[in-house]
């Protein structure tokens, strides 16, 4: 077992009608491994799942019939998402952190088992780390949700990525107009965002189609890859391009600032000071002047946080006409700098002197109202968990904070903007206020994991949902930082708000599930003692407390997409034909 950070989600659900039919389990869609998430459920209700919440030990309670306010034939169930693996290595914030609830879950000889959250388990490239989105998207949909990243991986395996008709179409009209192209997008090997050799086979047909002019935006990672990696990723970049002969890095910036998800719209506008108006420092050697940056030493001289190098000058600023391609396929992070440079909605920032665009396309669905072309179009599925108990007749209501709340709803409901059935969205109570008040949650580690669990109590205790789901944030956006003792803090916060969501459980009768959509807080150091602030591919643990006498989760584990056919077994409901992942589940 491997300790791993996620959010942590819960689920609620009301009582069901009498009688309700046995679901039978399903093969698996797939292999891999998977992110582990954490679910609270009550007899006859439904469990949901977080997942950015990193694993920490679980909580395990003693298989006694929780109390029932209502007389039903199964429990309700509150889903969280949580954090947990066994790594025991120096740098590992989740053992090392005092979690008594989370311990006791992990002890437990009938709740607990670990599902694989990454690589082919979840639909992504062999020996790929998960990530927040691909976990909530495999759990919420109950199966093995084969990602963007490899159907582009495959696209260009075959050699056909020149032929994708709006690939196509955009490089010639920007060849036919004023033969300026522009590729923005996160540049590493992290692969959780994007891609490098994405980038390099765009630049590849970009030549195959004639442009005569291609500037390259370079957005620093050092989140999802060591913190000072960038300089290494730029040199490949630089090498390549010259060999493929086109390109040339015009702009470099931080993820911190182009890749804003939390409606900080002043490091958007930084980043796109850079690109679009040439505000930053000048350089004629982007390597060198990162590395100067490296240098300096200071916590915020790494990728990440790279202010705008500004490169050849005004020749390769986004201006009138231009035609610009986004090459992220992660789509959360990419949404704010889109939405204003592609004229969605600029209320926000509504003075700033942006470009008049040819036309910009991304290379994945980034949002369903954005009106972009897009390269390749989102898979349609079908019964996710969300909108299947909304079919059965079941209510549920999804808690985050800010964050977060993308995952529990959009990622968690299928990639798709939509409220299904029965399914409450009450922003006001339900998305809690992430702390705008620091720059990163190193500052304040705790986050708004308290405010998060006092209202998935609150929600347990009206006894209108039968499912309810929730995230908590802090073992994966404090793990994140590479402050290890921050981490710590995180950690032990999520415990504290586990335990209160626990309570409540076993006060309005509902079994708990929780789970974790992959790993990081587990593992903060390399083996030379740096920082490490990346994702993991270890197994998370699969949790079920407060259960019927009987009831136990399969030792063998599985993935995280059989978290809902577990959470559908647990309510008695039946499972959809679409929803091929198992149910882990055993009765007796």
């Amino acid at each position: 077992m491997a300790k791993t950070d996620q959010e942590a989600c819960l689920s609620t659900s009301k009582h069901l009608p009498p009688n309700p039919p046995s679901p039978s389990s399903k093969p698996r869609d797939g292999g891999g491994d998977g992110d582990a998430s954490g679910v609270s459920v009550e007899p006859g209700r439904e469990g949901v799942q977080n997942r950015n919440y990193k694993p920490q030990p679980e909580e395990a309670l003693s298989p006694t019939p929780p109390h029932h306010p209502q007389q039903h034939n199964s429990p309700d169930y509150v889903l969280t998402l949580a954090y947990i693996a066994l790594y025991l290595e120096d740098g590992d914030a989740i053992t090392n952190a005092k979690t008594p609830v989370m311990d006791e879950f992990a002890r437990s000889k009938t709740g607990y088992c670990e599902l694989d959250a990454s690589s082919l388990a979840v639909g992504l490239p062999e020996g790929l780390m998960g990530n927040s989105e691909v976990g909530h998207l495999n759990i919420g949909a109950g199966r093995v949700v084969w990602q963007d990243v490899v159907r582009i991986d495959q696209t260009i395996k075959n050699g056909e990525l020149p032929d994708n008709a709006v690939i196509k179409k955009t490089f010639e009209s920007a060849k036919n107009g004023n033969g300026r192209l522009h590729l923005c997008g996160l540049v590493s090997h992290g692969g959780v965002h994007s891609k490098q050799e994405h980038l390099y086979n765009l630049l590849k047909a970009a030549k195959q189609y004639g442009v005569p002019k291609v500037y390259i935006h370079f957005f620093g990672d050092g989140r999802d890859t060591d913190p000072k990696s960038g300089a290494g990723y730029m040199e490949e970049l630089i090498k390549t391009a010259k060999e493929i002969g086109i390109g040339e890095i015009a702009t470099v910036v931080g993820r911190y600032y182009a890749m804003d998800r939390d409606k900080r719209w002043e490091r958007v506008e930084i980043a796109l000071k850079g690109m679009i108006l040439g505000e930053g420092e000048a350089s004629t050697d982007p390597v060198a002047t990162v590395k100067e940056r490296y240098a300096k030493g200071g916590s915020k001289d790494k990728d990440e946080f790279l202010t705008p190098i500004i490169v050849g000058g005004d020749e390769g600023r986004i201006k009138d006409d231009d035609t610009v391609f986004f090459f992220n396929y992660r789509s959360d992070r990419v949404r704010q700098i889109t939405q204003l440079l592609g004229d969605v909605d600029r209320s926000v920032l509504p003075d700033f002197p942006y470009p008049k665009l040819n036309k910009l396309v991304t290379m994945t669905q980034y949002k369903t109202d954005y009106p972009f072309e897009i390269a390749f179009e989102p898979q349609r599925m079908g019964n996710v968990l969300a909108e299947w108990l909304g079919k059965q007749e079941v209510e549920q209501v999804h808690i985050a904070e800010t964050e977060k709340y993308a995952h529990v709803t959009f990622f968690f409901n299928g990639g798709v903007e939509k409220v299904f059935a029965l399914e409450t969205r009450d922003e006001k109570q339900d998305l809690v206020p992430s702390n705008k008040s620091v720059a990163t949650y190193d500052l304040a580690p705790e986050m708004s994991a308290d405010g998060v669990a006092n209202q998935v109590a609150k929600r347990l205790g009206e006894q209108k949902f039968p499912f309810v789901m929730n995230n908590f944030a802090p073992p994966d956006m404090v793990g994140h930082t590479g402050v290890y003792e921050a981490a710590i803090v995180g950690v032990e916060a999520t415990d504290k708000a586990i335990g209160k969501i626990y309570e409540a459980c076993k006060k309005e009768g509902y079994v708990l599930f929780i789970t974790a959509d992959h790993g990081n807080a587990e593992e903060m150091k390399f083996a030379d003692g740096k920082p490490k602030t990346s994702h993991t591919t270890n197994k998370v643990p699969f949790i079920m407390a407060n259960a019927p006498e009987g009831w136990s989760l399969k030792k063998d584990g599985g993935v995280l997409g059989d978290v809902a056919p577990t959470v559908l077994a647990a309510m008695g409901l039946p499972q959809p034909e679409e929803m091929t992942g198992a149910n882990l589940l055993s009765k007796a």
